[in-house]
């Protein structure tokens, strides 16, 4: 069986637009509600307390989404290993989609009252549900697609998409502040961002719609393999769920730091260190385009070397320069500021979240993979991401705005993950995944590639 070699590099171009639309525009709508959260929200939905009250009434609503989340990784996960990711990924995104745009339209705490916050919470839940299922389908639709030996670079495509959504996310508010007067902005501004997530998800629910479901599954469907109960026969295999614990114990640092450098340091930049807000949002924004760039060098070396040393590699430098960055943060200066977070967030995040997915996405067999990576990755989130904000606002707070409570909590993160790395034991790819369309097809039909 012979296969166009245009008709190939169409599939695999059309593969990448969509892991990499899709995750940009879902990333965009999760973390515009943080970026919301930190400047928007708590004045509007939560104003009648103190600053740091708002703030933290703010900043628990956003982490209500990651609580849920675990629950949108088990109904997904599930729905993915049982009928596929192609359609399972077109129904995140019409979720997130609509949750991002009903709140360009809520009537604010002045408006309706209490009910304004309620709204809000239901929202965030109905986002942290459909992004519960929407990394892994994402992760594995470009991985399982991938060319023999590529799938380092393949697994890091939707990657870029959290850079690319959160970057976008900052550059649009930082935009909008500086177009429109502070007034205006609280009156009418923010919601244009939101406003903006439905044209988006319709442009990455049409490409969506037209990939092909990935080899790997459709030679387990084909073959009658398809597991009845993904989570149940994920656990009841000693070793996996091994791999599944070390794994949720490596995500740590990964979501603590991404949710420090992304959400709580502008946060921290706009109200402890009163520096001005839309050049905090330049930095942000400019730290991700870095990390944007980083990322498919990150999944290039991954190819190379193996992911899980990649993903060490990274959470190690992380862990070490924890105390040299919050030191830049607290010059207060915005250059060293910038400076220290392009370190952080656009080179070190980028190095070891490019090999992130593929490493967990090597630990399981395609019939349970959607299931175990969903997992890991949403359950982590809980205490790796949502609270981080949480946690180190109060850490600052209570040590009358010192840093170093906090950056002492991000380095333990740090040493956690690396610890549960070494223990994770991926397979090699050429064993994980069907690489090659031809072989896939082959296998399907049984009759050998030429």
């Amino acid at each position: 069986m012979t296969v166009d070699p245009t008709f190939e590099r169409r599939r695999l171009r059309v593969i990448v637009a969509s892991a990499l639309l899709g995750t940009t525009i879902e990333w965009y709508d999760f973390f515009l509600y943080a970026t919301a959260a930190s400047l928007v929200f708590n004045k509007l939905f939560f104003p009648d307390t103190s600053s740091y009250v708002g703030t933290m009434l703010s900043l628990a609503t956003f982490a209500v989404g990651f609580l849920v989340r675990p629950i949108g990784g088990l109904v997904f996960g599930h729905i993915g290993d049982r009928i596929g990711r192609k359609k399972t990924l077109a129904v995140t995104m019409l979720l997130m989609g609509v949750a991002t745009a009903l709140m360009a339209v809520l009537p604010t705490a002045a408006q309706v009252g209490v009910a304004a916050p309620i709204m809000l919470l239901v929202l965030r839940i109905v986002q942290g549900f459909a992004l519960g299922g929407e990394w892994a389908g994402a992760v594995l639709m470009s991985v399982e697609h991938g060319p023999r030996g590529r799938t380092g670079l393949f697994g890091s495509i939707p990657q870029i998409g959290l850079a690319l959504g959160l970057g976008l996310g900052t550059a649009i508010f930082a935009t909008l502040q500086t177009v429109l007067s502070r007034a205006d902005f609280l009156a009418f501004g923010w919601r244009i961002a939101f406003g903006l997530s439905l044209l988006l998800v319709i442009v990455g629910f049409v490409v969506r719609l037209v990939v092909d479901e990935t080899p790997a599954f459709a030679a387990v469907q084909n073959q009658s393999a398809v597991a009845r109960a993904p989570i149940r026969a994920l656990f009841a295999d000693r070793r996996l769920g091994a791999q599944t614990f070390f794994g949720l114990l490596s995500r740590w640092a990964e979501g603590a730091a991404f949710n420090t450098w992304g959400v709580f340091a502008i946060t921290y930049a706009t109200g402890t260190l009163a520096m001005d807000k839309v050049s905090v949002l330049w930095s942000v924004t400019l730290a991700t385009a870095v990390m944007a760039a980083v990322i498919p060098i990150s999944g290039l070396m991954a190819d190379r070397i193996a992911p899980k040393w990649i993903f060490i590699s990274g959470i190690t430098a992380f862990g070490l320069a924890v105390f040299p960055v919050f030191a830049l943060f607290n010059t207060g200066d915005i250059v060293w500021f910038t400076v220290g977070l392009v370190i952080v967030f656009g080179l070190i995040h980028g190095w070891f979240y490019g090999a992130q997915g593929t490493m967990y996405a090597l630990l399981y067999p395609t019939e349970v993979r959607y299931t175990g990576i969903s997992f890991i990755y949403n359950f982590a989130g809980v205490y790796a991401s949502g609270l981080t904000p949480l946690i180190l606002t109060a850490l600052i707070h209570s040590s009358g705005g010192s840093p170093w409570g906090a950056a002492t909590y991000l380095v333990a993160t740090a040493v956690i993950s690396v610890i549960g790395a070494l223990f994770l034991r991926p397979r090699d790819p050429a064993d994980a995944f069907i690489f090659d369309r031809r072989d896939a097809e082959a296998a399907t039909l049984g009759t050998p590639a030429e």
